[in-house]
């Protein structure tokens, strides 16, 4: 099942956006093959590692080197996570790879790039976020930008850049018969996400943090807190909105619609709105904005999230065989469906390689010596 079935995957363990990548392509119908350290468990990150098989591999050894090798030649794609320079020392660099199956496609994950003066330098998710231009204009504008969770770097101008990488060269692929390397760095990712705000900052029309349109400084696009603890999205950005806004929170009497876009107004009608919608709890918000078409949204919680009547309709979310809640698969396509796979056995080593092609005796061999668990 799924749009990538047939396609096998080689994933070196890593943290975030390597298991967010092979993920996507696994629930894609992708045959994901995860190598580990030898003798290491898997570290269980819930969706992360559905269905895909994980072995460890000494790739210290040269017989472990000699076994990815094998692995690789009936590979269509390696996800290496490794910082530049290290599979090469290792043995299977892109040269010795792609020269041994030449329709390989290396996609290379790092968090600075394969080039430049910070490649070998380490890093996590804020900080590629903060170099890269797209920290700096989140947030408020009396506060500092923020720590957000390591979801715009690591996942989005990460493992999402890596998928997107990863299905374009197997598009290309198809008419060429030839593999190619991809160097997918977190700063140049992020970036990319910010693609008209750089214009926009340098031209004018787009102005320091907190003053914006779309970061909070509009009364009528921000986050209130209810009677009850809990937040409010509102995002009434048009003019019918606004007014299906105004009506749902009793103000239509008393404020124009005609000031919506009014700036030196914003900070009193922020100030208006916030007591207003402190006044009722969430849910009893959501009632009342029911019949309104005012772009008015509960901020739910992860827990309550999966539970939403919209999500369930949708199946958007299943249970994982801990009974632990986990998004669907997304995108959605309607001829190839994706699904999640709960593999059995999904770190048997033996299992894992014999479906790559490995014969028995190699396999034995392998495992007797420690080389691979």
């Amino acid at each position: 099942m799924g749009p990538l079935a047939g396609v096998r995957i080689i994933e070196i363990e890593g943290l975030g956006p390597g298991p967010f990548a092979g993920m996507m392509l696994a629930d894609m119908g992708a045959e994901v093959l995860v190598i580990g350290r030898a003798g290491s468990e898997w570290t269980q990150l819930g969706a992360l590692n559905r269905g895909k098989r994980r072995i460890g591999v000494d790739l210290k050894h040269p017989a472990g080197v000699g076994a990815l090798l094998d692995l690789l030649d009936t590979a269509d794609v390696l996800v290496d996570v490794f910082r530049p320079g290290v599979a090469e020392r290792l043995g299977f660099g892109p040269d010795v790879v792609t020269d041994r199956n030449p329709r390989l496609i290396y996609a290379r994950l790092t968090g600075f790039g394969q080039s430049g003066p910070w490649s070998q330098r380490a890093g996590h998710d804020l900080g590629y976020l903060a170099v890269s231009g797209t920290l700096e204009p989140l947030g408020r504008e009396d506060g500092p930008p923020p720590a957000p969770i390591n979801v715009l770097a690591d996942f989005a101008g990460g493992g999402t850049m890596c998928v997107v990488g990863i299905l374009g060269a197997l598009v290309e692929r198809a008419s060429s018969g030839s593999g190619q390397t991809i160097d997918v760095a977190m700063v140049d990712g992020a970036a990319l996400t910010m693609a008209p705000f750089f214009a926009g900052r340098a031209g004018g029309w787009w102005g320091p943090r907190g003053t914006n349109l779309l970061d909070g400084a509009a009364h009528f696009y921000d986050t209130y807190a209810t009677s009850d603890g809990r937040w409010l999205s509102v995002a009434a950005i048009e003019p019918q909105f606004y007014a299906a806004l105004l009506e749902g929170l009793g103000l239509a009497g008393g404020e124009d619609p005609a000031d919506q876009y009014d700036q030196t107004q914003w900070p009193q009608k922020k100030a208006l709105f916030a007591a207003v919608i402190a006044q009722r709890s969430r849910d009893e918000w959501m009632d009342r904005f029911a019949a309104l078409d005012a772009c008015v949204e509960p901020a739910l919680t992860p827990e309550e999230a999966p539970a939403h009547p919209h999500a369930v309709a949708r199946r958007a979310f299943r249970n994982d065989p801990r009974g632990l809640p986990e998004p669907n698969p997304a995108p959605r396509f309607d001829r190839t469906p994706s699904e999640v796979v709960d593999v059995a056995d999904p770190t048997d080593a033996s299992v894992a390689l014999g479906a790559w092609g490995l014969d028995d005796a190699t396999i034995a061999d392998l495992l007797q010596a420690g080389v691979v668990t």
